[in-house]
């Protein structure tokens, strides 16, 4: 049996999302209990000249669905990253799932070979097939930010463990 883009993106990325939902909700707990408003989670880094939780979270959003829109050939969804309190983050990666888990199979198998040109501010687009584009480059991004969101909240006190990442 082979792998499909399909199987190989929309439900990862839709796992992680959801795991990411379960570490906030934990996280809006840890500020309760602790008596803290989770506005200070937003600024977060791990080091000063990285970007904060917030950027964290939109990058998280915009890797997950911009894979899916590219891979399904599909215009990407503008979203303005105007999150400013910890809810909006919340809805930002609820939307994200939702839209992950809108796109069918139909519309994103076959697309190992499609070309996938990423625009950078500085330069040249990066070029891809879509396999190529969904291993060597979406998921490595997506899962860098979701492992710094992570990290984070775990900094911050959070009670959070392998499994809470791996999903149970």
């Amino acid at each position: 049996m082979t792998i499909t883009m399909h199987a190989a993106s929309a439900p990862v990325f839709a796992r992680m999302l959801g795991n990411m939902l379960n570490w906030m909700e934990a996280a809006k707990a840890h500020a309760e209990a602790k008596k803290f408003d989770t506005a200070n989670y937003l600024g977060l880094r791990l080091a000063p000249d990285m970007l904060p939780f917030k950027n964290q979270i939109q990058i998280c959003s915009d890797a997950a669905k911009g894979c899916i829109a590219r891979l399904a050939g599909q215009a990407v969804p503008s979203w303005p990253d105007d999150e400013v309190t910890f809810d909006d983050l919340i809805a930002r990666v609820r939307k994200t799932r939702d839209y992950v888990l809108s796109v069918s199979a139909a519309e994103i198998d076959g697309s190992e070979d499609r070309a996938i040109e990423i625009p950078r501010r500085t330069g040249d687009p990066l070029k891809f097939s879509g396999l190529d584009y969904l291993r060597g480059f979406a998921m490595p991004n997506f899962y860098f930010h979701a492992t710094t969101t992570y990290a984070l909240l775990r900094h911050a006190g959070v009670s959070l463990g392998k499994m809470d990442f791996l999903g149970k």
